[in-house]
């Protein structure tokens, strides 16, 4: 066969034949053969194929120009088999000039592909999910050129769309292929926003309509486009000056970080630049939607993959101004589960509250801005349940279970059953917690103060629901991880002094920046760490940077002028660092009282302990705090060199260990010794079992989320501090890796109550 030569005419007429070749009346596979050889001639190839995704994963050729036919719907590759899997699997295009010779060549003799060299193969994607492959070949070796595989990409684009709307293959054709599930499905993710509801599937994916693919007038869509995207940035705009967002502070920032993407104009030109190239503005935004995950979702930067999430909420909000619609038009059932594959936080504000009761995402994470704003609302919601979309369908009977990130699809009755039975006996407790509002009291007379974890406004509406005694642990740094630029002194201000006024009088535990590591803002130096968390983060970024620090530290006083001021400084891993970090605060008092503004009533400073550099020095710092909080989640990560984010290794050792109570039982007493209050922050303090170790241990003061503020006043009220204390005492050396199984069996004769035997068993 004589190779043509590479075409380089307009794209824009390989559009124009497409949209006239799917205008015709032939049946589906004439009109997908034809595609092919349209494709083939138009761009210069002796091959187009076009390989579809099935349910089964396997991707089938079902269209050729150039291959034998007798393959079509009989060759298929299984995931990752072959050039063709190469392409799916990464999710981007692949071009070779010497196919045969590549690793991942896979020789299928009833193709008749072997005088074929050069090879390029691109993603049908559509909604970011895998459709299928197209691929072209030549005998010639030759360099695949940018603009060819630009220009199968606006085709695979265009393909995607078809394929979905039925107009190639046929509900007929799919039949057996395509069937609605049935069977019941389990999927394990991760649980970014607590709670446990029952509801009914609702899938949500923004796609752009079939009918609308293919420009006729490429300046008039470009028009269209710059039009809607003038409205979109106005829809921003009224979202959050029209009082529409139900809370201010971090989360409002969220928003204002978000409006900045509207105008970032990277995204705008390739819209633009592929409306030129004859896609209309509605296919112009999912092909450049499309590009953005395949070349993102692979960076290596959290922080940098949640920004592409808001950009494809952008994408969707953009849609839908290009179709007239403000608004998700989708009509919610009560009791809705909203399943996609990612969700922006303007886009979840857009539901309607009263009947979303979870979400379930195929992405996302605990950082995400949407899983941010789901705690805030006190929605559920479950990430990384990968394969959730194909697996479920609208209106089917689902269970999300938040509290262990599993989402159960069409449940059998005996999942529900037993769902049921939880559900109830959930509703009983939280009954019983609302009730016990008062003080936490243990049965031999110790109380026990609880505070709350917080970092968003709206989460200070806990202090009233669960009667805790204030927030132990205020995270500051959200308002600067979703802000383009270092935020106001003003602007930071209002905020600490909303927390303070919602607050109402109980004492709030602000904890400086803490950035680094895995919480990075835009305005900060990027660099790659190869340990991040052991890196430039928290106050050595604030002792480095003094003007950050010493900004956030002149808000905080503005903000509490007359009232009590607690600060804490995070990460503190030499008794240097403390004492300079103290000293930054006293200027700014000084300065503050200097030009006579108004300052705090009282100031306590206090050292978040994190490390344990800092445990065994404590005495040589103990004179430069006024309180100390132990942060348990990293300490205990550093203690056993486990990294909290790794599932292998964050399970492997047990803070019930004796080398970690020892830890746990030297800070406490050396504490007590110079009559410094010491507190206890953390996933430790949230677990019955563990809670009432640090209890018997010593400490008098624990802070943890809001949700678990119930259990633990739940348990306190049954433990005996005192015969617990006396138990562990006997115990503390012995040479057993955990006094878990220890305690659990000894129970209440080592003082503990039902609840927290109970929960112990169940970790």
């Amino acid at each position: 066969m004589e190779a043509n030569t590479p075409n380089t005419r307009d794209p824009r007429r390989l559009l124009r034949r497409m949209r006239e070749l799917m205008a015709t009346r032939e049946n589906a596979q004439d009109r997908l053969d034809h595609l092919t050889t349209l494709i083939a001639e138009e761009a210069g190839w002796d091959v187009c194929s076009i390989y579809l995704a099935r349910r089964s994963s396997a991707l089938e050729l079902c269209a050729t120009h150039g291959l034998k036919a007798e393959a079509v719907h009989h060759t298929r590759l299984q995931p990752g088999e072959g050039l063709v899997g190469l392409v799916a699997r990464r999710a981007r295009p692949f071009a070779t000039f010497d196919a045969r010779s590549h690793p991942a060549f896979s020789y299928r003799p009833e193709t008749g592909e072997e005088p074929f060299n050069t090879f390029v193969g691109v993603p049908i994607l559509r909604g970011g999910r895998l459709v299928g492959v197209l691929t072209a070949q030549s005998t010639v070796e030759r360099q695949v050129g940018e603009d060819e595989i630009d220009s199968l990409q606006t085709v695979a684009m265009v393909l995607a769309e078809i394929v979905a709307s039925g107009d190639i293959v046929d509900s007929e054709e799919m039949a057996g292929l395509d069937v609605r599930q049935s069977k019941p499905e389990r999927l394990q993710g991760g649980a970014f926003s607590g709670g446990l509801v029952k509801g009914v599937a609702v899938l949500f994916e923004p796609h752009v309509g079939s009918d609308r693919l293919i420009s006729e007038d490429a300046a008039g869509e470009e028009v269209r486009l710059d039009t809607a995207i003038d409205g979109l940035r106005s829809s921003i705009d009224d979202m959050l000056e029209s009082g529409r967002v139900p809370f201010g502070g971090p989360t409002r920032d969220v928003l204002q970080a978000y409006r900045m993407f509207a105008h970032d104009r990277g995204w705008l030109e390739r819209l633009r630049e592929a409306v030129r190239l004859g896609l209309t503005a509605e296919a112009a935004i999912e092909r450049v939607r499309n590009e953005n995950r395949a070349r993102l979702m692979k960076a290596a930067d959290l922080t940098f993959r949640e920004r592409l999430h808001d950009l494809e909420d952008l994408a969707n909000r953009l849609l839908r101004h290009l179709d007239g619609k403000t608004a998700p038009q989708l009509d919610l059932p009560d009791n809705a589960i909203l399943i996609a594959r990612n969700i922006g936080p303007a886009e979840l504000l857009d539901f309607d509250r009263s009947k979303l009761r979870g979400v379930a995402l195929e992405e996302g994470s605990a950082s995400s801005h949407a899983a941010i704003v789901a705690k805030a609302l006190g929605i559920p919601l479950i990430g990384r349940l990968e394969g959730a979309l194909d697996r479920a369908e609208n209106g089917d009977a689902v269970i999300l279970d938040a509290e262990f990130g599993v989402l159960h699809i069409r449940p059998s009755a005996d999942v529900v059953e037993a769902y049921d039975e939880r559900l109830q006996a959930l509703s009983i407790r939280r009954l019983s917690y609302a009730e016990m509002r008062g003080p936490s009291v243990t049965l031999d007379d110790q109380r026990i103060g609880l505070y709350i974890n917080a970092g968003l406004l709206v989460e200070l509406s806990h202090l009233e629901q669960t009667g805790a005694d204030g927030v132990g642990l205020f995270r500051t740094e959200f308002q600067f991880m979703v802000a383009d630029t270092l935020p106001r002194l003003d602007a930071q201000a209002t905020v600490y002094r909303g927390v303070l006024d919602a607050a109402n009088g109980k004492p709030v535990v602000f904890r400086t920046l803490d950035l680094g590591g895995d919480k990075v803002a835009p305005f900060a130096p990027s660099m790659v760490e190869p340990n991040p968390a052991l890196g430039w983060r928290a106050i050595r970024m604030g002792l480095d940077r003094p003007g950050l620090l010493r900004y956030q530290l002149r808000a905080l006083i503005q903000a509490a002028a007359g009232r009590p001021l607690h600060v804490m400084f995070p990460m503190i891993s030499a008794p240097w660092e403390m004492r300079a970090a103290r000293a930054m605060l006293e200027r700014e008092l000084q300065h503050a009282e200097h030009n006579k503004h108004p300052v705090p009533s009282e100031v306590k400073i206090g050292l978040m302990l994190e490390t344990p550099g800092i445990a065994w020095a404590i005495e040589h710092v103990i004179d430069a705090v006024d309180f100390v909080s132990v942060g348990a989640n990293d300490l205990m990560q550093y203690f056993f060199a486990a990294d909290r984010q790794n599932a292998r290794v964050s399970d492997r050792y047990d803070v019930l260990s004796p080398a970690a109570l020892g830890l746990f039982r030297q800070i406490r007493n050396a504490c007590a010794k110079h009559d410094v209050p010491v507190s206890v922050c953390g996933e430790i303090a949230s677990k019955p079992l563990e809670a009432a170790v640090l209890i018997g241990l010593g400490y008098r003061s624990l802070s943890m989320a809001a949700g678990n503020i119930g259990p633990i006043k739940k348990m306190v009220s049954g433990l005996d501090a005192a015969k617990l204390g006396t138990w562990l005492a006997s115990r503390m050396d012995s040479p057993a890796d955990s006094l878990r199984p220890l305690l659990l069996k000894a129970g209440a004769e080592a003082g503990l109550p039902g609840e927290a035997v109970e929960n112990g068993r169940r970790i």
